[in-house]
């Protein structure tokens, strides 16, 4: 499902995927159960998490900043500098 998401600011396609945090990989499709991850658009740099399995693809103005930023901070270890640093809406 993931293959077919493109960035909701600028519809670049397709999305970087970060695989954080993996349930289980389900061989009858191929495809792992991300739990939590992050989609990252190279075109804008706006990273989207994936949290309980759901992608939050939310616009800018509707994003809770301190919710992203605890999410970073939990998952810094494996999120990409580029995200950490420079990821649009906010980065640390």
């Amino acid at each position: 499902m993931i293959d077919i998401l493109a960035c909701p600011v600028d519809k670049h396609y397709p999305l970087e995927l970060f695989e954080l945090d993996v349930l289980a990989q389900d061989n009858q499709i191929d495809e792992a159960i991300i739990n939590e991850g992050l989609l990252f658009c190279n075109e804008c740099l706006r990273y989207y998490p994936i949290i309980d399995e759901i992608p939050m693809m939310l616009p800018d103005e509707l994003r809770e900043r301190q919710t992203d930023i605890n999410f970073l901070q939990k998952w810094k270890s494996k999120i990409p500098d580029k995200v950490i640093r420079h990821g649009n809406p906010w980065h640390m």
